[in-house]
């Protein structure tokens, strides 16, 4: 997995879009909602990607034990089942199916007029 590959696996989602709030990061944040009312559901970097990974805490939790090395709490929004998974030691396949279900997570959250179309399908 790279940032190109995840890049183009965020914006594949129904309704999602690249936002840049931070400049001087370089790599943007994905989010599924319009205009001032979207919400991310991934954080892009260069080495990874930050995601909600679980509805709680302890939820998000099984990624650290699962890969230790790979895995961390995100910063400032961890508590809310918030992390970083790495490229490197993740498989491809989990990384991705864990960015489909922060995506699920986040759309189930929004308002139902606000959810896009085909986000179930």
């Amino acid at each position: 997995m790279d940032v190109e590959q995840m890049h183009a696996h965020c914006s594949a989602k129904p309704g999602a879009w690249p936002d840049f709030p931070w400049e001087e990061h370089g790599h943007p944040v994905f989010k599924v909602g319009p205009g001032e009312r979207g919400k991310i559901f991934a954080f892009l970097g260069g080495s990874g990607v930050g995601l909600k990974a679980g509805r709680s805490r302890e939820v998000a939790d099984e990624w650290l034990h699962r890969y230790p090395d790979s895995a961390s709490v995100m910063a400032y929004i961890g508590r809310s089942g918030w992390n970083d998974l790495g490229f490197a030691g993740i498989p491809d396949e989990e990384i991705l199916e864990a960015v489909d279900e922060s995506y699920r997570l986040v759309v189930e959250g929004l308002p139902k007029k606000l959810r896009p179309e085909g986000w179930d399908a």
